[in-house]
């Protein structure tokens, strides 16, 4: 209990903050690219299911075109695909890299995330949790778990 309480929410505050003048270079370089490429928003602000059910706002770098269209899969989940005509050129880059996730070390110092644990679902989401699966919301998600790891972007079940 003391280290899911207090220990695991230091070590990732004493984490964002080492990690975050090299995330802030790197937001920055990019943020000026998007920028560039099409004049938009840097960000993207999604919301997502924390812990506890808690609807918050998860930061991105942008990687797709200004009022892009929201495609889904059959599943519900959210369209994902090298080839999407929605990506923008840096965008293919952000995601190929995972550069665009480096904006939710502010949702970890916020405390709306932490750097292990499972990816946050979109809030409709919870309409298709079966079983046990309801469990992920008693801990914060993280920025990269278990299916990021071994999965990448291959595993076709929400993560």
């Amino acid at each position: 209990m003391l280290y899911k309480k207090y220990i695991k929410r230091l070590l990732d505050i004493l984490l964002s903050v080492i990690l975050l003048p090299f995330v802030i270079i790197v937001i920055s370089l990019f943020g000026l690219l998007i920028k560039l490429e099409d004049r938009g928003p840097i960000f993207y602000c999604g919301e997502r299911l924390g812990k506890d059910g808690r609807v918050f706002k998860m930061y991105k770098l942008r990687s797709m075109k200004v009022n892009a269209p929201d495609l889904r899969n059959p599943d519900g989940s959210t369209y994902n695909s090298d080839k999407d005509p929605r990506l923008t050129r840096i965008g293919r880059i952000l995601r190929k890299t995972s550069l665009d996730e480096l904006p939710q070390i502010f949702n970890v110092l916020k405390g709306d995330m932490s750097f292990i644990g499972p990816r946050p679902d979109l809030p409709e989401h919870i309409n298709y949790y079966e079983g046990e699966e309801v469990r992920k919301l008693e801990v914060l998600p993280g920025i990269t778990g278990y299916n990021q790891a071994y999965f990448r972007s291959n595993y076709s079940a929400t993560s």
